[in-house]
């Protein structure tokens, strides 16, 4: 299958947070909160230890007009919190449907930041999208009730790839009819 590039996407404000695209500076911080381990060993995608290069790598590909996934920050500006607490991602998948993932950096956790950022995304549907599933390692708790609090329905279990685990972990997998 050829995918499409996509266009760059816009900004989407939620009540706390605004969802923007990445901007000159924004590696640093990415760099700092996702070289966390308790972070980086959530998700599939981010090495651990997260050098400041890789971080910088990270955000000019989401930064590319030939992306193949849109990526935002969750920037808590506007509401008096940090202007990156973390990040929220739909990548295209097909038949109307995307695939979303997220992190937020510990200093932010418990204060409904990603449940507010799913909620938003999803709201705004800049994808198009019919459906929108999402993958959760088992030993992450607090991003199955995320899922849960948002909506999703819970499909089942399988497995992901950790690159920061260097190891498959069992996930559960969810799917939010949009």
């Amino acid at each position: 299958m050829k995918h499409s590039p996509i266009s760059r996407q816009g900004e989407i404000v939620g009540e706390r947070i605004t969802l923007r695209a990445f901007r000159d500076g924004d590696a640093a911080l990415v760099a700092r909160f996702a070289n966390d381990r308790r972070v980086a060993q959530m998700t599939t995608s981010i090495p651990f230890p997260l050098s400041l290069e890789a971080a910088e790598d990270y955000v000019k590909r989401a930064m590319a007009d030939d992306r193949l996934e849109d990526t935002w920050v969750i920037d808590g500006a506007k509401s008096g919190a940090a202007a990156l607490l973390g990040v929220v991602s739909l990548k295209y998948l097909d038949r109307e449907q995307s695939e979303i993932g997220l992190w937020v950096a510990p200093p932010f956790w418990n204060k409904g930041y990603a449940s507010e950022a799913v909620n938003t995304l999803l709201t705004a549907n800049p994808h198009g999208n019919k459906s929108v599933v999402a993958s959760v390692f088992q030993d992450n708790p607090a991003s199955a009730r995320v899922m849960e609090l948002t909506g999703f329905a819970n499909l089942g279990e399988a497995e992901a790839f950790s690159l920061s685990r260097a190891a498959h972990v069992p996930t559960w997998t969810y799917l939010k009819t949009l």
